[in-house]
């Protein structure tokens, strides 16, 4: 069996091994990283061998800790670690999936409302959680101007709610969590990458957001900028930030990565709209809102939809992908959804 893991911003983990009776044997780790001394590479193969197949990434990883602490000499990995190892024997068993594993199907449809767009993120990470349908990009448009909350921001410290009704604002809040979302049509680029929770097995949290957020650097310096990412879930430029992310796993193993990115955002009427905190601006060390936001358009100057054509593109030359569209069933019940749902007060005030 075969198993290899690209560790983002690094290097290539491959991972070549049996199944004996259920234990793993003749482990052998390879790739393009960079390990000192030279004696080190059998002893993280060796860590390994005798292992329960059904052994978790977290125990694989202790277990090639474990064999390197014990070395008399200080081992030095660079460009990967001992998670990187364990991804690549999951892998290998089956149990955790690369991307090429995968055929993604590409959603772009015509405009719709903020609500039936959440409601879809909800319905398309369930239907593929209960095996009805593969891992989705989906690309979102939109004409009524809206605020997307995270699903557990307080409504009153995140939305002033008189400037947003002044100015013909809904407030709809999704199931990811997060910071809010200030959009207008043609102000920001918003998708949802839905996948098998195989795809991000053994990650945390934090691992997951820049392994997801991966293909997003590489279709920025497509147009021209140079991205990385910043904190938990931000993407970033030197010019500041560009966009934020938020995740939402189900049970039945799928994950919802959203991603929105600043466009041509109205500075002035997001402030009047969000309460942006003092304390979220110190954390990312500005002083005002207006510079946190920098427009994808600046640093381009490509209209939006070129923008969003090159995204998908990008995606599409990097993993197997079809072009695709909603099925009825599917747009039914997330009308239906966003109707018992994410319109309704109760849920939209579910934190105060």
């Amino acid at each position: 069996m075969h198993g290899e893991y690209k560790v983002p911003g690094g290097k290539l983990v491959a991972v070549d091994l049996d199944v004996v009776d259920g234990l793993l044997a003749g482990v052998s780790v390879s790739g393009d990283f960079f390990l000192e001394p030279d004696e080190a590479l059998p002893v993280l193969s060796s860590a390994l061998d005798g292992l329960p197949r059904d052994t978790p990434v977290s125990r694989l990883a202790e277990a090639v800790t474990a064999a390197l602490v014990r070395q008399e000499q200080p081992i030095t990995m660079v460009g990967f670690d001992a998670h990187a190892v364990a991804v690549a024997v999951r892998r290998a068993l089956g149990w955790s999936t690369g991307w090429g594993d995968h055929t993604f199907e590409i959603l772009h449809p015509g405009p719709l409302p903020p609500a039936l767009h959440t409601a879809l993120d909800q319905v398309l990470t369930e239907e593929l959680a209960a095996g009805r349908r593969g891992p989705t990009l989906r690309f979102w448009e939109w004409v009524d101007p809206a605020v997307i909350i995270g699903s557990f921001q307080s409504l009153r410290n995140e939305v002033d709610l008189e400037a947003a009704e002044r100015h013909g604002i809904t407030v709809v809040r999704r199931i990811s969590g997060g910071g809010a979302m200030f959009m207008e049509a043609g102000n920001c680029i918003t998708f949802s990458l839905v996948v098998p929770a195989s795809l991000v097995d053994g990650m945390s949290f934090e691992d997951s957001y820049a392994f997801l957020n991966e293909w997003v650097l590489g279709a920025l310096a497509d147009v021209g900028v140079q991205a990385y990412t910043s904190g938990l879930n931000d993407i970033a430029s030197v010019a500041g930030k560009l966009a934020g992310s938020a995740q939402k796993r189900v049970v039945g193993g799928a994950v919802l990565h959203h991603v929105t990115m600043a466009y041509d955002i109205d500075a002035d009427k997001m402030l009047e709209v969000l309460r942006i905190g003092r304390e979220k601006l110190s954390d990312k060390g500005t002083a005002s809102a207006n510079k946190r936001v920098d427009p994808v358009r600046s640093q381009t100057q490509l209209p939006r939809d070129e923008v969003i054509g090159a995204f998908a593109a990008h995606f599409r030359a990097r993993y197997p992908s079809v072009d695709g569209e909603l099925r009825p069933e599917e747009l039914a019940r997330a009308t239906d959804l966003m109707r018992t749902k994410f319109t309704d007060p109760s849920w939209t005030a579910r934190v105060p």
